[in-house]
C-alpha cells in the first residue's frame, strides 16, 4: 500500500521566508519603502493639527539635556517628522523594517543605533542589545539625547522594562515619558503592542509626563520604584494624550 503523501506545506513556509529574506536584502525595496514612508509622514505631519502639553514642554526640557525620551511601542510611527525641535540618537533593529525606520529617522536628522533589546538575556545578546545599550550610554555621556520605546519588543505591550531604568541610572541622564495620539488612526489590533498607524487630516497629540530620575545608587527596589513610577506616567500621558485628540482610545 503506498505511503500517504506528506503535505508540501513545510517547504512552501521555506519559499516564503526566502523571498522576504532577499527583499529584504533588496537595496530598491529599502529605497522605495523609505521614500513612501516619509511622504506618507509628510503627508501627515502637514495635515494634522498639532498639539503639545505643557505648551511649554520644549523650554522646559532643553536645559535638561541629554536625556532618555522613553514612548511605548506602537506609538513611534509619527515620532521621527514631529516638530518637536530636538534631535536624538535612536536604537532601531537590523531587520526590515528597522533599515527602513532607521532611514526615515536620519531623514530627519537624526542618529540610530542598531541593535533591540528581547525578552531574555539570550534574546537581547543574540540581537546586540548589550552593544546597543553601551551605544546610547556613549551618546548620552556625548550630550546626545537618546529615543528608547520602555516596553520589551514582543514582550507584554505597555510595560516598562528594566533596560530603559538602567540606562537612567548608569547616564544619570532623567527619563522624559512621551505620549503620541492621533484623532484619524488605523489600529493593527492583531500586532502584539496594538500599533497605531497616524492619519491625515486629523488631530494629533503630543504630551510630555513628569521626568523621571534614577538613582545612580539605586537599589533593587529603588529600581523597581522608578521602573513603576515611568510606567505610571507614560500610561498617564497616553490616556491624557487620545482625550486631547477628541477620539479617546
Amino acid at each position: 500500500m503506498a505511503e500517504p503523501v506528506q503535505p508540501a506545506r513545510p517547504k512552501r513556509k521555506k519559499r516564503l521566508r526566502h523571498f522576504w529574506r532577499n527583499i529584504g536584502q533588496s537595496q530598491f525595496a529599502l529605497k522605495a519603502t523609505s521614500r513612501l514612508m516619509i511622504w506618507y509622514l509628510e503627508w501627515v505631519r502637514k495635515t494634522n493639527k498639532i498639539i503639545v502639553e505643557p505648551a511649554d514642554a520644549l523650554d522646559t526640557l532643553t536645559p535638561q539635556q541629554p536625556f532618555i525620551v522613553g514612548v511605548w511601542h506602537g506609538q513611534h510611527i509619527l515620532m521621527p517628522a514631529l516638530p518637536i525641535g530636538l534631535n536624538a540618537s535612536a536604537m532601531i533593529s537590523k531587520n526590515f523594517d528597522g533599515e527602513v525606520t532607521a532611514r526615515v529617522v536620519e531623514y530627519y536628522g537624526n542618529r540610530t543605533i542598531r541593535a533591540s533589546g528581547g525578552r531574555n538575556q539570550k534574546q537581547t545578546l543574540r540581537k546586540g542589545g548589550m552593544t546597543g545599550f553601551l551605544e546610547m550610554l556613549n551618546a548620552l555621556r556625548d550630550n546626545d539625547n537618546v529615543v528608547q520605546t520602555a516596553d520589551i519588543p514582543k514582550g507584554i505591550a505597555k510595560r516598562v522594562g528594566l533596560g530603559i531604568i538602567m540606562l537612567g541610572q548608569k547616564s544619570g541622564s532623567p527619563i522624559v515619558p512621551l505620549a503620541i495620539a492621533s484623532s484619524r488612526r488605523y489600529v493593527f489590533k492583531k500586532s502584539w503592542d496594538k500599533t497605531a498607524l497616524n492619519m491625515p487630516y486629523g488631530t494629533t497629540a503630543i504630551v510630555v509626563g513628569d521626568l523621571v530620575h534614577v538613582p545612580k545608587d539605586a537599589d533593587d527596589a529603588a529600581l523597581e520604584e522608578a521602573r513603576a513610577n515611568l510606567e505610571n506616567q507614560l500610561n498617564r500621558a497616553t490616556k491624557r494624550a487620545y482625550e486631547l485628540t477628541g477620539n479617546p482610545e
